[in-house]
């Protein structure tokens, strides 16, 4: 209802019921009431604000479409322009989620805080490549606050309505899905925090570099395994594998150790524990110290598939990111770092397809700059997703060698 009102005046407000609010409540970036219709001249720019503090509780998987910013993003220069127009609506909806009462709330605040000041270090990255009269550039800004303050005052080509739209639309989801994460924590642990300098999500990557990553295989001879491994090949890129030992032990009594090494070649494998169960609460492993035998146990089994070779990495990463708060001091005499990730494909859902596995990773990719990609190799959908991925960004961005991936 009301849509048309959307489309004219830019902004992205949403009402308690979740449709647009009337005509007569209609706010501007200030959020302050509007009792008139703004006409906006189709040839002009066109103001796009936070969302209204009444705006709709999002749910769901964000996937969005990256295809309605029609510019390309193969080379550094589009790449950074896409990127700031991401990041300054990433930003927003941030600020505007500073209101959302969780109920864990200082876990929510912190992340939101640490959120925005990377987004606004990622921003400066890429306003190096800026150029006069573009609506992506702002003004250096002092502090988080003063970045909000100019965001807010873009003024945005009437063209990119639909663009805005349904960016506005992503940011509130995945934000959204981010503080669910948060709210839990540490209750629940997840990669939405780390517990230790002894464990990385991918956010200290160098600028424009990602790393593929794949968990939970590797499936029988013959299956979306190996067709992951062929996809790497053809593309001449390298993943890290992170394995359960069940499945690698049942694999390697089918095909026999020496085969699956070879399948191996070229790629990483570290350690995701004997089963996909969680290493936190809730699951046998949670009970005393069993947790640390599925990570020892894999651990042994991988040194021994793979000595001699470079294939193997000290990595382990917790099933579902769930590890238990005081397990620093046990991985740090394993030798083992907990590599978590900050970039996540959602791959497993059932609910979405390649394609919004596409639409989503590059949108998050431009927000975050850097980072560790994950997916999983026991389903198809990245064998889809990865070979357009590397495709859309062309030279614009680096895919790092697996063995430099903990090297930060």
């Amino acid at each position: 209802m009301r849509r048309k009102i959307w489309l004219i005046i830019g902004l992205f407000i949403l009402g308690m019921s979740g449709c647009p609010l009337p005509e007569t409540s209609v706010t501007n970036a200030a959020n302050e009431p509007v009792t008139e219709q703004v006409n906006v001249p189709a040839t002009e720019a066109m103001p796009v604000s936070t969302p209204h503090k009444t705006a709709k509780k999002y749910s769901g998987v964000a996937v969005g479409n990256r295809r309605l910013w029609t510019e390309s993003v193969n080379t550094p220069n589009g790449f950074d322009r896409a990127s700031r127009a991401l990041i300054l609506f990433y930003a927003l909806e941030l600020d505007r989620q500073a209101e959302n009462k969780a109920f864990n709330r200082a876990s929510v605040n912190k992340w939101l805080a640490k959120e925005l000041n990377l987004a606004r270090q990622n921003y400066q990255f890429a306003a190096k490549t800026c150029q006069s009269n573009d609506w992506t550039c702002i003004t250096p800004a002092n502090n988080s606050d003063d970045f909000i303050a100019k965001a807010s005052e873009l003024r945005i080509p009437a063209v990119l309505d639909e663009w805005q739209e349904k960016t506005a639309e992503f940011m509130g989801i995945y934000v959204a899905e981010q503080i669910h994460l948060a709210a839990l924590f540490p209750t629940t642990s997840s990669e939405i925090e780390l517990f230790n300098d002894n464990e990385w999500d991918g956010d200290k990557t160098a600028d424009r570099k990602f790393f593929l990553s794949f968990d939970d295989g590797p499936t029988a001879s013959g299956g979306n395994t190996d067709n992951v491994l062929e996809m790497l090949a053809a593309q001449k890129k390298s993943a890290v594998f992170f394995v359960l030992g069940q499945r690698f032990a049942n694999r390697q009594k089918t095909n026999g150790a020496a085969a699956v090494a070879q399948a191996y070649k070229g790629q990483c494998v570290g350690a995701h524990g004997w089963e996909h169960l969680s290493h936190e609460k809730r699951s046998r492993y949670a009970v005393g110290d069993k947790w640390q035998s599925s990570v020892t146990d894999t651990i042994a089994l991988l040194k021994t598939s793979f000595d001699g070779t470079a294939i193997f990495l000290p990595l382990f990463r917790p099933p579902y990111g769930q590890r238990k708060a005081d397990s620093g001091a046990f991985f740090q005499k394993e030798g083992l770092q907990v590599a978590l990730w900050n970039i996540d494909s959602q791959d497993w859902n059932s609910r979405i397809e390649a394609e919004d596995i596409i639409n989503r990773m590059e949108i998050l990719m431009l927000i975050k700059r850097r980072g560790v990609l994950l997916f999983h190799d026991i389903h198809p959908k990245a064998q889809k997703a990865v070979p357009v991925i590397i495709k859309d960004f062309g030279s614009a961005v680096e895919w790092g060698n697996c063995h430099q991936i903990a090297v930060f």
